[in-house]
């Protein structure tokens, strides 16, 4: 019978390709199992194999409990379980007490075991039912370890696999190894068919160490695919000769990638479009006919909107630095094809660039760009009391801002042909009382406004910030307590983290109120 033992664990062992040790387990939690249905009593029962000859010992054993630890326990009304005395044990078949376990061993700790000889179960039918069972589980859970460690330095690969199965969670696919993933539904592409047997690629976005169900989790519609599907299809990425500087998806209809050469002999966009369009039909038929415009990277940003408007035309763009955003102007009969349809050029435009980008006709930018210049006039005109033509110079000379005059080198104003020093000299100082006396009226606000001794006194307030939350009504800790996150982000100068942390600490005496009562 002992010789079966270690054949069993060696067939098992080489057949599943697991380690002897888990097969070792599952035979002495079963054999555990097989003693304990001999006795009628609740106890607990180890058995230990000798993993050279075969030979097993079982035991009957008792966790050691701490005596303070007892304090007895009241049932739930309407319950038939009798409540605990102070000092007794909640399970008497399977626990002993430290000072009585002591008493027999007196090196023991809470949480030891006090064990005893036992005589085992036979390793007979029952038990060989209740080992095959466990032997099974155990497998399963050391196939499934072994797939998330072989896995789990992968994610974020293309992966390749079978179609298993199709149903309303997703799409099941064969990695092989006996290795199953799934594409959720939320990450297939929309109005894509596949049906069983199909061979699919996706991403590796995640491994979870679950105990049932998929454990490798695919998508096919990141991103991130699309660069996986280039680098395979264009040799020049993977040598290095031609980098991606980025991409953007509307999975199964159109996509946009930025690619640019290191080497200059090496056209870019010709290279991923491949001869007769082989390269970028091949992504585009692995992506359910996705259109893929392929789009020269530049480090100009407004270059870069042009390239990424592609194929509508751009007449003319008014960058805004400050907002990220730039207006883009286009021909009256190009607007739709620069929108797109449901303006999806536009917004994979957008996406790949990292600007936000406001389509116009010429004419509509042309009556904004009126606008603005009469706004900025009439700015110049009312703040530095200047007539129209002092202010029409500033705003064909490129000046936008107050700032820009008082700071401005005098000698880059004096190269404007109607200014003089002495008219030069003048406006500077307009400019630069107008900002002194907003920065004096500016001050006046923050001190209307005192904050409270308690606020300044928070861990982590300083004055400066104090004075700032004083000037928008928020005077003391219990204010400060009652705001979230965001509100305090849009009236103080400080970063989410500092924020939670101060709010916290305002709201520490509730809890502690709560904890005294």
């Amino acid at each position: 019978m002992n010789k079966e033992i270690l054949t069993v664990v060696d067939v098992v062992s080489n057949e599943k390709s697991v380690s002897k040790e888990v097969i070792f387990d599952a035979l002495e939690a079963a054999l555990a199992s097989a003693t304990k249905r001999l006795y009628n009593d609740d106890i607990d029962v180890r058995v230990a194999i000798d993993r050279a000859t075969g030979d097993y010992q079982a035991y009957r054993r008792w966790e050691v409990i701490d005596d303070d630890a007892l304090t007895g326990t009241t049932p739930l009304p309407g319950s038939d379980q009798l409540a605990l005395a102070p000092g007794e044990l909640e399970f008497p078949m399977r626990q002993i007490k430290l000072s009585e376990a002591r008493a027999k061993q007196p090196e023991l700790n809470a949480g030891a075991f006090i064990e005893q000889p036992l005589e085992a179960a036979t390793f007979g039918r029952i038990a060989a039912q209740t080992a095959k069972q466990v032997i099974v589980q155990k497998v399963r859970e050391a196939e499934r370890a072994q797939i998330v460690e072989a896995y789990r330095d992968r994610k974020g690969e293309l992966v390749t696999g079978v179609v298993k199965r199709v149903d309303r969670h997703g799409v099941y696919l064969d990695l092989g190894g006996n290795t199953e993933a799934i594409v959720p539904k939320e990450h297939m592409i929309p109005r894509e068919i596949v049906r069983p047997g199909d061979r699919v690629r996706g991403h590796l976005i995640d491994v979870r160490d679950e105990k049932r169900g998929p454990q490798l989790f695919i998508s096919r519609t990141c991103t991130d695919l699309l660069i996986d599907l280039f680098k395979l299809e264009v040799p020049e990425i993977g040598e290095g000769l031609i980098e991606i500087r980025g991409a953007a998806r509307d999975p199964g209809l159109r996509a946009k990638i930025a690619v640019l050469s290191k080497d200059p002999r090496i056209d870019p966009v010709g290279a991923c479009v491949g001869m007769r369009g082989s390269r970028v039909q091949a992504v585009s038929n692995e992506l359910a006919t996705e259109r893929v415009d392929i789009v020269l990277w530049n480090e100009n940003p407004a270059q870069f909107v042009v390239n990424a408007m592609a194929p509508a035309e751009v007449v003319s763009i008014l960058v805004d630095e400050d907002s990220r955003s730039m207006d883009v102007a286009v021909a009256e009969e190009q607007l739709s094809q620069a929108i797109g349809k449901n303006g999806q050029n536009v917004r994979l435009a957008s996406q790949l660039t990292g600007w936000e980008l406001n389509i116009m006709t010429e004419s509509a930018a042309a009556e904004k760009s009126e606008a603005e210049t009469q706004r900025i006039q009439q700015m110049f005109m009312s703040q530095l009391d200047v007539d129209e033509e002092i202010a029409s110079i500033f705003v064909q000379e490129g000046y936008s801002s107050i700032e820009e005059i008082a700071y401005v080198p005098e000698s880059e104003m004096l190269e404007i042909e109607e200014f003089d020093e002495n008219l030069v000299r003048e406006l500077r100082q307009r400019a630069k009382d107008l900002l002194l006396t907003r920065a004096i009226a500016s001050e006046e606000q923050l001190s209307d406004e005192q904050p409270a001794a308690d606020l300044l006194e928070l861990q982590g307030m300083d004055q400066s910030l104090a004075r700032q939350l004083a000037a928008h009504k928020i005077v003391t800790r219990e204010d400060l307590a009652e705001m979230s996150i965001d509100e305090l982000l849009e009236v103080g100068d400080l970063d989410q983290q500092r924020a939670a942390q101060l709010i916290m600490e305002a709201r520490a005496p509730w809890f502690a109120d709560q904890g005294d009562a």
